[in-house]
């Protein structure tokens, strides 16, 4: 995790430097979450896919209150909660990017980013990823989902932020103590957040450059839950039926994806 920390707006800077959270905003996570916390993070890539495919593999989506005009409800709420989650990390990486994949698969921070969606929620990314497994759980709508599931990513997620403040803290100290005080860890501070927006320039190049890979997989997960559950629920018809609605979107998307990887192979989306 890295990038370049720099001073916000001057609206946004007034409205950090007052405490969201106090003292309970630098209180440590448990220290046991810290062995877990760097187990998941390095591992997270084979981790969290298996563990998702093998909570998929061993439930049947059910409808949603027995009904197929409810259960369509909730997938529409699963897709708008996974899709909320895609578009925080784009909000996030547009303004501000920094690198969650550590140094050889550890902990690691060059510098303290406090800019951009980081002046008002500690791991903005995180809690993206999190609305986008919570979302294709609500799509699944099974039992072991939500009891093993949602727990599950919960801890890892958790653990996760327990390993990152732990380094963090002793690698910056006071500033980034300082920093605890004024911004809370997962929930957003909304104070300051139009300054913020309004004195950052987008950066969609490095959007597209660093999540077309992650955004392509994400929507691919979506609708190849819709087909699972369309096959579960209604067979051989119900899956052709709702096949037909949903590949010219994969169809599209997959063209977006070719286009995204030759422009970045070229160069076209600057570097880094």
């Amino acid at each position: 995790m890295s990038g370049a920390a720099s001073a916000t707006g001057a609206g946004d800077a007034e409205a950090a430097s007052r405490p969201a959270g106090g003292e309970r905003a630098m209180r440590p996570l448990p220290a046991w979450l810290l062995p877990p916390g760097h187990f998941f993070f390095k591992h997270r890539n084979w981790v969290f896919p298996l563990v998702f495919l093998a909570l998929v593999g061993l439930t049947f989506p059910r409808p949603f209150l027995g009904s197929m005009r409810a259960d369509l409800l909730l997938d529409a709420v699963g897709v708008a909660v996974a899709l909320s989650g895609q578009l925080l990390r784009a909000a996030v990486i547009g303004l501000a990017y920094i690198r969650r994949g550590g140094l050889d698969k550890k902990v690691y921070a060059d510098h303290l980013v406090v800019e951009g969606f980081f002046a008002h929620s500690r791991n903005p990314l995180y809690v993206g990823n999190y609305l986008a497994m919570v979302g294709l759980f609500l799509i699944h709508n099974s039992p072991l989902g939500y009891l093993v599931g949602i727990p599950f990513y919960t801890f890892a997620y958790l653990a996760i932020v327990a390993a990152e403040e732990d380094f963090l803290r002793r690698k910056f100290g006071g500033e980034y103590d300082a920093y605890c005080r004024r911004v809370p860890r997962f929930r957003l501070r909304l104070a300051g957040l139009g300054a913020t927006l309004s004195s950052m320039e987008f950066d969609w190049r490095r959007l597209v450059r660093k999540e077309y890979g992650s955004t392509f997989s994400g929507a691919t997960a979506i609708l190849g839950m819709l087909l699972w559950e369309a096959w579960r629920q209604g067979g051989e018809t119900a899956l052709r039926g709702r096949a037909a609605v949903l590949a010219p979107v994969w169809g599209v998307l997959v063209v977006l994806y070719l286009i995204a990887r030759v422009l970045k192979k070229r160069g076209a989306l600057g570097k880094g």
